[in-house]
């Protein structure tokens, strides 16, 4: 089996079992889910693929500035839901603000030096 076909099944299994857990446990399954899971394993993939520690490095501290805009939509999505709006447009809202968020980082990285 191909290593790109390894990768991409052992990352489906886990957001396949992600929200299997989430059935259950819609909590755990968050505490699951907000783990760097699939950062890791792009670090890990991307370590087997090259084994270049400086472009790891530089992956990792980016991922971290790029996971800071994504995280208001975990707030404002399950407000817009209170809100009595409908799933596929407070969804939608969540990631169009997170984009919005992510163009406001590419523009304001340069400025502050940001690695990315």
């Amino acid at each position: 089996m191909s290593h790109f076909a390894v990768k991409a099944i052992l990352s489906g299994l886990l957001i396949a079992a992600i929200s299997e857990i989430a059935r259950r446990s819609p909590g755990f399954a968050a505490l699951v889910a907000s783990l760097p899971l699939v950062s890791i394993l792009g670090m890990i993939w991307l370590w087997r693929d090259t084994g270049d520690t400086g472009r790891l490095a530089a992956h990792a501290e980016a991922t971290f500035w790029y996971v800071l805009p994504s995280l208001p939509m975990f707030l404002l999505v399950p407000w817009l839901l209170r809100s009595g709006n409908g799933f596929w447009l407070s969804l939608a809202i969540g990631c169009g603000v997170t984009v919005v968020l992510y163009f406001l980082l590419l523009w304001l990285a340069p400025r502050f030096n940001l690695p990315l």
